[in-house]
């Protein structure tokens, strides 16, 4: 008997090392190949591609074409499956893979028409635009052909191969669709349409303006009384309202990237800012950038320096497309962030009651064009999506049953005018272009053909001059419309349509006359300015932070900048917080807590408490307020992407007692204050001591998708403490309607580069994990504690080590 035993756990414990060898085996095959010769057909001439220490890949060659090839191979190398599930994403292919959860998410795609827009688009370009697409493309696919790689483990786990059954890899009209999904990832306004007209239902419109109040200082852009408006045309469904989201059906059960979020405003965004030589110690212009987008493993970005007669330009490229988006060439550095224009409308279209093929126009009834599309879904049968569109755009309503629970689907649907849905959106060719630059004059020059989203672009170049423009384009509204693209719009009505656009001569522009230029998703548009972009602009914090710091010094340098990038000062929490610290609580953690707070200064630091009492109060006092007057299925839908906070802010300011009743506001300040300490001594103990803001502020990199699972996620997933919350520079957005780690930053700096124009050899970048996406890589996640402790790496055209050299040859 015991020898049988033996036996079989020595059975067992063989067959584990066998397992465990068979995986370590495919791990290391999996592995790109960095040194020696590869022969690939495709290339004109040789290229080479080395790393330096920094991890940053060079890549040489004769020609930008041969460049865009060499990228294509290396993004395939690293990033493989980083590829094949942003194709699957734009090409609404998801389901065939993860089934039905992710049926939502291909039915959006699908209606919205990213890849046939895609297709449109790229037949628009020009030559010599097609022939860099063409050979990133091939690059990519000749990668899988020279087969010297063994396919990601995430293939082989989920049972597909590149291309899926097309067998296509990527083609050079995915490169466009890519750039319009990150249109529709920075793109938000379609979803505070919708939380406006969901509220409107509930809340009168005066009170719907108090929950989402406008800009400081601006009052709404359209004075039409909503709740009424709607009420009179019948539009609302009977059906009890657990939606308010354009997102929350599509991402109700699969975390996916870059499908925007409608409902998140605050804290999404990003900063940028320059200062010229007048304000700097070495007398030339320094540029900072930090993007804020979804956090994700593998990262975003891919750092790469691309050298060719042509070109000479290095920094953060995104798998998927062939340049440089954020970086510098040898004489121009530029910087980013989203400017945040009104380029979506919704239009309720009016079904004709006596024939549901027809909807209402100005000129009658017209037929909805409509199309087929079959979803292959795993383990299930296929699924036939019929998408309908009318003359502003495809039918939203038909692809998000959530929008049911809001209007009557009988009588009305949801149709969307986008403007990157347009065929003359040329948005990459503005992006290789640019990337030639040799002045400031140049890059906007290139730029005059951008298109979407629209970018605030901060540049600076060798000669000492730093400029501002909105580079994109933007609708004109017609002076009758009343609404203004701040709610859904009767469709039927022509003075709800589009005018034109407005000229890039006119958008918002600054050359640096005060010293400085700097944008953090703030109102972009001075006084007095003639045109409307929109009006859901992020609150100031992150601005005038910036503008307190920058206006601190006399003259700044790299130190200085890496300082405000890192900065976690929340002057929104510095704003709340005498309402905290004259709350009263009996609990028994009250006095420890408030002795902590004391001293607190709204610095959100990872190893304090008070930051972690602060954000749990905020949230109990925000659903205090906030849920009895929207209900709880509508609150539900609303709030946790959302944070309310500058409602809470004025609220709590004005000690409004609408929605403080039927207590007072320091009542309820009170009483969310004693529920904080409730919920803290379960998460982190009854000892305020050891209570710590980053054990429940992590930066989540979750693995797309085998993130999902949570045996997986620990050994996919890239995790580390972090500080900031959605108002500091240094962001670090949460989103409180998550079940698990509704703290944890999911939304935060997705690289940090600084740009020395005095030498551009001290320029310095970082992201949050590393720049292989293969799973077992040593580059997998080395760069994530740095990202997360303020630290950075060397980016430079002219490295000081050479880690590795491939000679790729046709």
């Amino acid at each position: 008997m015991k020898a049988r035993f033996l036996w079989g756990a020595g059975g067992l414990l063989a067959l584990v090392l066998v397992v465990l060898g068979a995986v370590g085996v495919y791990l290391m095959r999996a592995q790109p190949q960095h040194e020696g010769t590869l022969r690939v057909a495709g290339l004109k001439s040789s290229v080479k591609v080395s790393r330096d220490g920094a991890g940053v890949v060079h890549i040489e060659g004769d020609s930008m074409t041969d460049t865009a090839f060499a990228l294509g191979f290396t993004h395939a190398q690293e990033r493989g499956w980083q590829l094949e599930f942003n194709r699957r994403i734009m090409h609404g292919e998801l389901a065939e893979i993860l089934g039905e959860a992710a049926l939502p998410v291909d039915k959006l795609l699908r209606t919205l028409g990213i890849y046939q827009v895609a297709q449109k688009q790229y037949a628009a370009y020009p030559e010599d635009v097609k022939a860099t697409l063409q050979a990133y493309s091939k690059g990519i696919q000749a990668f899988y052909a020279s087969g010297n790689q063994t396919l990601s483990p995430e293939f082989l786990l989920l049972g597909t191969k590149p291309g899926g059954r097309s067998g296509v890899a990527w083609e050079p009209a995915d490169s466009v669709g890519w750039a319009l999904m990150m249109a529709l990832d920075l793109g938000g306004n379609w979803g505070q349409e919708i939380s406006r007209l969901s509220v409107a239902k509930v809340l009168d419109t005066q009170r719907l303006w108090e929950l989402y109040p406008g800009y400081p200082g601006e009052a709404p852009a359209t004075t039409v009384d909503l709740a009424k408006l709607y009420k009179e045309l019948g539009v609302y469904s009977s059906k009890v309202s657990t939606s308010g989201s354009a997102s929350s059906s599509s991402h109700a059960s699969l975390a996916v990237p870059f499908l925007g979020e409608p409902g998140l405003v605050e804290g999404k965004g990003s900063n940028n800012w320059v200062i010229s030589g007048e304000r700097t110690a070495s007398g030339k212009p320094l540029l900072a950038n930090d993007p804020h987008l979804g956090l994700g493993t593998p990262a975003i970005w891919f750092y790469a320096h691309l050298k060719s007669p042509e070109q000479n330009v290095i920094g953060a490229t995104l798998p998927g497309m062939p340049l440089v988006v954020l970086g510098h060439n040898s004489h121009v550095a530029w910087g980013f962030t989203n400017t945040g224009p009104d380029v979506q409308d919704l239009y309720l279209e009016k079904i004709n009651p006596s024939n549901p093929l027809q909807y209402q126009t100005p000129d009658g009834w017209q037929a909805f064009v409509s199309r087929q599309e079959t979803i292959r879904v795993k383990g299930k049968p296929d699924v036939v999506h019929t998408v309908r569109s009318t003359r502003h755009g495809p039918v939203l309503s038909d692809a998000q049953s959530a929008h049911a629970d809001i209007i009557d689907t009988s009588k009305f649907v949801l149709a969307l005018r986008w403007a990157a849905l347009d065929e003359d959106n040329r948005t990459l060719m503005a992006g290789i272009r640019g990337s030639q630059a040799k002045t400031i004059n140049d890059f906007f020059e290139a730029f005059k053909d951008y298109h979407s989203p629209m970018q605030n672009v901060v540049v600076a170049d060798d000669q000492g001059r730093i400029a501002y423009k909105a580079i994109g384009k933007v609708p004109v509204r017609k002076a009758d419309n009343d609404l203004m693209g701040m709610a859904p719009a009767p469709g039927w009505d022509a003075k709800y349509d589009w005018a034109g656009w407005l000229p890039m001569a006119q958008t918002p522009e600054d050359l640096g006359q005060k010293g400085w230029i700097a944008t953090a998703n703030q109102r972009i548009t001075p006084e007095g300015y003639p045109h409307f972009l929109g009006q859901d602009w992020v609150a100031p914090h992150r601005m005038d932070r910036i503008t307190q710091m920058i206006e601190a010094k006399p003259q700044h340098d790299i130190q200085s900048m890496k300082t405000m990038q890192n900065d976690v000062l929340s002057l929104s929490t510095q704003r709340l917080m005498p309402h905290l610290l004259a709350a009263q609580s009996s609990h028994a953690l009250a006095p420890a807590a408030m002795k902590v707070l004391q001293s607190f200064n709204g610095e959100m630091k990872t190893e304090e408490a008070a930051p972690l009492i602060f954000a749990f109060w905020a949230d109990e006092l925000t659903r205090a307020l906030v849920e009895p007057q929207l209900g709880k299925e509508l609150f539900k839908a609303q709030y946790g992407k959302r944070h309310f906070r500058s409602f809470l802010e004025d609220t709590m300011d004005k000690q409004d007692g609408f929605w403080c009743a039927p207590k007072s506001c320091a009542d309820q300040a009170s009483e969310a204050f004693t529920r904080a300490l409730e919920r803290l001594s379960k998460d982190q103990g009854k000892d305020v001591a050891h209570w710590q803001w980053g054990k429940a502020h992590m930066a989540i990199s979750s693995h797309r998708p085998l993130g999902q699972s949570p045996f997986l996620a620990k050994w996919l997933d890239v995790v580390e403490p972090s500080p900031g919350d959605p108002f500091s520079v240094n962001v670090g957005t949460y989103w409180l309607n998550e079940t698990h780690e509704p703290f944890a930053s999911r939304h935060a700096p997705s690289m940090r580069a600084i740009y020395d124009l005095s030498d551009l050899q001290n320029s310095l970048f970082i992201y949050q994990t590393g720049q292989s996406g293969v799973i077992g890589s040593e580059r997998y996640k080395d760069m994530s504690h740095e990202w997360a402790t303020g630290q950075y790496r060397p980016l430079q055209m002219t490295p000081s080590t050479q880690a590795s050299l491939l000679t790729l040859k046709p």
